[in-house]
């Protein structure tokens, strides 16, 4: 099947040390980023492989909040976080990435993710384009 696609990118004047603190815990994204509230399900209380988080924001067209659950694949630690989407998006198959990679200005911040091309799914193309900008751009700015 076909895949869409959305990366956002952006260079903080940090090192990729100050910003994995930011990435590895969900909790902390309302602190830097476009949601509003975020925790952890069980007894988990940071990023591992396995561990599902759930992640709210306001959707800025539907004018309601929708929370996004999603569990963490892969863990290269101080580097990149890779998670999937198991609820509260209407996607399918969808895989996504965060990568912090060293450059002489700080750290460059590459957000991408894919899911496969629905009708549904390139509906939420439409939404999630500026929302990876979004959370890119607080992200540097955090650091």
């Amino acid at each position: 099947m076909a895949r869409l696609s959305v990366t956002a990118e952006a260079v903080a004047s940090a090192a990729p040390e100050a910003l994995w603190p930011l990435i590895s815990d969900a909790t902390r994204y309302p602190q830097w980023g476009p949601w509003s509230a975020a925790g952890y399900r069980g007894d988990a209380t940071a990023h591992a492989p396995g561990v599902v988080y759930w992640l709210r924001s306001q959707d800025r067209f539907l004018g309601r909040y929708v929370t996004s659950v999603e569990r963490v694949e892969e863990i290269d630690e101080g580097r990149r976080v890779a998670y999937t989407v198991v609820g509260g998006m209407p996607v399918r198959n969808y895989h996504a990435e965060i990568v912090l990679t060293p450059v002489p200005e700080g750290t460059r911040i590459q957000w991408n993710a894919s899911w496969d091309k629905t009708i549904v799914g390139q509906m939420v193309l439409r939404g999630l384009r500026p929302f990876f900008t979004r959370a890119a751009d607080a992200l540097a700015k955090a650091a």
